[in-house]
C-alpha cells in the first residue's frame, strides 16, 4: 500500500456550511479496450467512518475488496452507473464517462446536496459540484468512489471472462495487455470491445479524447 490516506478537509468544509450530504464521484475503465466504463457515487456517513481510504490504484486487490465491503456497509448511500462499449463508441469515451457518472449519482437512494468529482464536473445534474484534480488521492469521498467502482468493474470483467475466455478478461480486465492484443489478432473483436479504440480493429489509429496510455 502506498501514499497517504485521502483526507476529509473538503467534506468537512462543506458540512461546516450546512451541506449534510456530500457525494464523491469517480470512474474506472476509461483506458480499457473492452467492457464498460463504470462510475460510483458515494455519500460517506460521518458517524460510521471508513479508515484507510486511498485512490484505488494505490491499493492491493485484496485491500480494495476489504475497503469496498466496508464502504458499501457503512456509507449513507452508494450508486453505480455504467456506459457500455457501444455507448462509448457512439458518444466517445469522455462523454460516455460523464454519462456513467450521471447514472451513478441518479442511482443513489438519497440525493446529495453537493458533488465532489475526480477532475471533472458532471453535466445534466442540477446540483452544485466541484471537480478536483487528483481528487481520488486528496478527498475521502472520491477515494471511496474510486474503490467501489474498481471492485465492481473487476468483478464484472471476471464474470464476462466465462463467456469470452479467449481474451482473458479475468486477468487483464479489458486493458490492452500483450495477451489481450494477441487474442484480438487471433480472434477479432467481441461484442464487448470498443471498436473505435486503437488496437481493437486492424489499422485503427483513432486518437481518443480525454485518455492516454496510462488511463485507468
Amino acid at each position: 500500500m502506498r501514499g497517504r490516506a485521502a483526507g476529509r478537509v473538503r467534506e468537512r468544509a462543506l458540512q461546516a456550511r450546512g451541506v449534510r450530504r456530500v457525494a464523491g464521484v469517480d470512474e474506472v475503465g476509461r483506458g480499457c479496450l473492452a467492457g464498460p466504463v463504470v462510475a460510483a457515487a458515494v455519500i460517506l456517513d460521518p458517524g460510521r467512518p471508513v479508515s484507510g481510504l486511498r485512490d484505488s490504484k494505490l491499493l492491493t486487490p485484496a485491500r480494495r475488496e476489504v475497503l469496498a465491503a466496508r464502504i458499501e456497509e457503512r456509507a449513507a448511500a452508494v450508486g453505480i452507473g455504467m456506459a457500455d462499449a457501444r455507448e462509448i463508441d457512439t458518444l466517445d469515451i469522455l462523454r460516455a464517462t460523464l454519462l456513467a457518472m450521471r447514472r451513478a449519482v441518479e442511482a443513489l437512494r438519497v440525493m446529495p446536496e453537493f458533488l465532489l468529482v475526480d477532475a471533472l464536473t458532471v453535466p445534466g445534474i442540477d446540483l452544485p459540484q466541484e471537480g478536483i484534480v487528483h481528487g481520488d488521492r486528496l478527498c475521502a469521498s472520491i477515494a471511496a468512489a474510486s474503490i467501489v467502482a474498481k471492485v465492481r468493474r473487476d468483478a464484472l470483467m471476471r464474470r464476462l471472462h466465462a463467456d469470452w475466455p479467449a481474451y482473458r478478461f479475468d486477468a487483464n480486465k479489458g486493458y490492452g495487455t500483450p495477451d489481450h492484443l494477441e487474442a484480438l489478432r487471433s480472434h477479432g473483436a467481441s461484442p464487448l470491445h470498443r471498436l473505435t479504440f486503437r488496437g481493437v480493429l486492424p489499422g485503427a489509429q483513432l486518437v481518443l479524447p480525454g485518455i492516454d496510455a496510462g488511463a485507468r
